[in-house]
């Protein structure tokens, strides 16, 4: 410690000293004066010898020398602040209080939490700053680990957040529509694309599992808007466990010749005695972890980072042929040359759970945790003494209700997005008072959308006749999965109407399945939930829209269809020329009560079950208009397809172009769902063409929670025939006379 330090501590102390020893003096010698002792308890005094003046005088020289005495001590922490920030070293310590800042993270000092002070300090960030975060982001996988990386942000943060994802075209889908659909107030997210980055790094050999993304971080001063000075750069399996804004404050701990901002790695992989002949890229020590990184951009630019991030790899690979750690190791060899150029974090913002770590050193109590890294292969199943507490910290994110982080930053101005103007517009619209309020506002209700939730490839076949069977499902419809997967070996689009901790459930579901993993032809697209209702047409409309071919079979996730249905229908695509002509190839349903049924493989096995009354018509005992039209007593001999005229009520299953009507989404629950959507297709002049070798089978199960609410509510029934009458309206509105029929029709009944 300088000598002029040590001297001013001791003199402040002394005074300090000096001031407690006199305030006592001076009471007792004003209590012996006045007859009474300090000894005495209060209690044993007669408080009305002491008059009300006196004791006014006496509390306020009593605040006087208090208030010194607090200046003193407040002068004190300030050089003792003051000499250990120059003694202390940024390693893996805690920073103390400085002067003008506080703790490094933001918290109080020991000291003025035993005392009940509270320093006047700057704030880490200003109110409404806004925090700027970068991920590299590429296929299924990773956009569904920044999902739990986002969460745990959000759930945290104070401040407007701009998140700038580098993206392959298969992330930017999923994560540009689950944020448009998201909503979260005071977040603007902003897409590059990897394919312009890819030429930057592709020349570099990488053994690293994240293959050219691992490399991408390096091209970020390329990458991000020039006007953008300063970013936070994350991996996708971090986990944060405090507000982001703390780490963001960081930057102004930064020297002036500092640009780059990472914690030291905490396993012994640079120091290449992991192994014999282990021979990693040179670094700094134990070099650093690129899991977290602060980059000071236009610092960065100034010193011309591109050219000399690239001459760095160019002259190790000379030697190490190619990166084992991606990024991580350019960056390494960098801060090896340039160490003046690297500030060290504390360890706590980048808890590292990789293999041959010591985080346990990083942290003693909860409360240090900042973020947590699952850098390892291994993620969940890695070994550490702590990784209870680690899994359930990020198991608590990963099936977190994400609609409960649509909270709004008070204080803060934030611009609506798109998607939010025609929301609310549309809101102030409806009538509270109205008794079908709640069928109204779940029609235009947004929600939350994780598209191909699970690894999806697909390649079209070279005639264009690929049909995919849409479908959607919720969670107790889940076991239908693997027996329809098994009768249709085509795509398949399907929506799933789920809670996160349900979403979860089903992913460790499709993975734990032989069938289901390693089926990548199929379309899993999450809508979360959100309503009292289930939006049965919104989900077909999801599935619809996702479909990866020309042609679509509008299915039930309930039916299985007819072993080599797949096949048939592609022949009938092409046969019946739906490429140029309007026609729905209705697909004629059935049904089993039997749970366990040996399936008909053809359609004179089939009819045999339908005499022996194993099988039905579909609801030929409830809603036999459901399906009448379809007129089985002709299919039972027909050799080719025909014709068959629209009735009041007809709501078969079809396989139509891509193109055709979305459903009505005003229909939720039960009822009149699939009806609207075969009435519509009537009024743009569809042909209805039953295939005379198709068919599918209803297989049973509970009843839903919406049919038991149709069945038990008045005001069910109501809100649904109301919605009806509207419906037909609108046609009339949409397609003219034409449509008058249907209006007729449904009166006549």
């Amino acid at each position: 410690m300088p000598c002029f330090l040590r001297g001013k501590i001791k003199l402040l102390a002394a005074s300090l000293a000096f001031m407690v020893l006199l305030t006592w003096l001076y009471l007792i010698v004003w209590n012996l004066e006045s007859g009474r002792s300090l000894l005495l308890s209060p209690c044993l005094v007669d408080q009305s010898e002491l008059g009300y003046l006196e004791r006014d005088v006496l509390i306020s020289r009593m605040r006087k020398v208090e208030e010194e005495n607090q200046q003193l001590r407040a002068q004190l922490r300030q050089s003792q602040g003051m000499a250990h920030v120059q003694e202390g070293n940024y390693g893996n310590q805690q920073w103390v209080a400085s002067a003008d800042t506080g703790t490094e993270d933001g918290e109080n000092t020991a000291e003025e939490r035993v005392n009940g002070t509270d320093c006047e300090r700057r704030p880490m960030v200003e109110k409404c700053e806004v925090i700027h975060v970068a991920c590299v982001c590429a296929g299924h996988n990773a956009s569904r680990d920044v999902v739990t990386l986002v969460k745990s942000i959000l759930f945290h943060r104070r401040n407007p957040l701009h998140f700038h994802f580098i993206t392959d075209a298969v992330a930017h889908q999923i994560l540009s529509s689950l944020f448009a659909s998201w909503m979260v107030p005071s977040v603007l997210v902003s897409f590059y694309d990897a394919d312009d980055l890819k030429s930057e790094v592709s020349w570099i050999p990488n053994k690293h599992y994240s293959g050219i993304y691992g490399l991408m971080k390096l091209t970020l001063t390329k990458a991000l808007p020039t006007d953008l000075t300063k970013v936070i750069v994350l991996d996708t399996d971090i986990t944060f466990a405090t507000d982001i804004a703390e780490l963001w404050a960081v930057f102004r701990k930064f020297a002036d010749k500092q640009v780059i901002g990472l914690v030291e790695n905490q396993s012994d992989w640079y120091l290449g005695n992991l192994w014999k002949n282990h021979k990693p890229w040179p670094a700094l020590g134990r070099g650093f972890n690129t899991g977290v990184i602060l980059l000071l951009l236009e610092r960065l630019r100034g010193i011309g980072w591109e050219q000399m991030w690239r001459l760095t790899a160019e002259r190790e690979l000379m030697s190490m042929l190619s990166t084992s750690l991606a990024d991580q190791d350019i960056f390494n060899a960098f801060i090896k040359q340039n160490p003046v150029l690297v500030h060290q974090l504390p360890c706590f913002w980048n808890v590292q759970l990789s293999d041959h770590t010591r985080s346990e050193q990083c942290y003693t109590e909860v409360s240090d945790l900042k973020v947590i890294h699952w850098n390892s292969p291994k993620k969940l199943r890695v070994k550490n003494k702590h990784v209870e507490f680690f899994r359930n910290l990020y198991l608590t994110f990963l099936e977190y209700d994400g609609n409960l982080l649509r909270r709004e930053l008070f204080g803060c101005p934030s611009q609506p997005s798109p998607e939010s103007v025609p929301l609310q517009a549309a809101l102030e619209e409806l009538d509270e008072d109205d008794q079908c309020y709640d069928f109204r506002r779940e029609r235009i209700t947004v929600h939350r959308m994780h598209l191909y939730f699970l690894q999806y490839d697909y390649s079209p076949t070279e005639d264009g006749s690929d049909v995919t069977l849409v479908a959607q499902l919720s969670m107790d419809r889940l076991q239908m999965l693997e027996a329809i997967c098994k009768h249709w070996e085509g795509p398949i689009s399907l929506a799933l109407y789920m809670s996160d901790a349900e979403a979860q459930q089903f992913l460790r579901y499709a993975q734990s399945s032989e069938l289901l993993k390693n089926r990548r032809n199929v379309g899993y697209h999450v809508v979360y939930k959100e309503g009292q209702f289930y939006p049965v047409n919104l989900l077909r409309n999801v599935a619809l829209r996702h479909a990866s071919t020309a042609y679509v079979f509008l299915a039930d996730v309930d039916f299985l269809p007819m072993y080599g249905l797949y096949s048939y229908l592609r022949k009938s695509v092409l046969q019946l020329d739906l490429a140029h002509t309007k026609k729905a190839l209705v697909v004629p349903a059935f049904e089993t009560l039997r749970y366990r049924l040996s399936f008909p493989k053809s359609k004179a096995e089939l009819l045999s079950m339908l005499d022996m009354g194993t099988l039905y018509t579909f609801r030929y005992h409830v809603w036999t208009k459901g399906h009448a039209p379809t007129n089985y007593a002709k299919w039972r001999t027909a050799t080719t397809p025909y014709k068959v005229e629209w009735e009041p009520d007809f709501e078969p299953y079809v396989v139509v172009r891509r193109d055709c009507p979305e459903y009505d989404q005003r229909f939720v629950g039960f009822g009149w769902n699939k009806v609207s959507h075969i009435m519509e297709l009537d009024a743009q002049e569809y042909d209805l063409v039953v295939l005379p070798n198709a068919f599918m089978i209803h297989m049973p199960h509970a009843p839903s929670f919406d049919i038991s609410k149709f069945r038990s509510s008045p005001s069910y029934r109501f809100c649904l025939s109301v919605l009806k009458e509207e419906f037909h309206q609108d046609l009339s509105r949409k397609y003219g006379a034409a449509a008058l029929k249907y209006l007729t029709a449904e009166r006549n009944i």
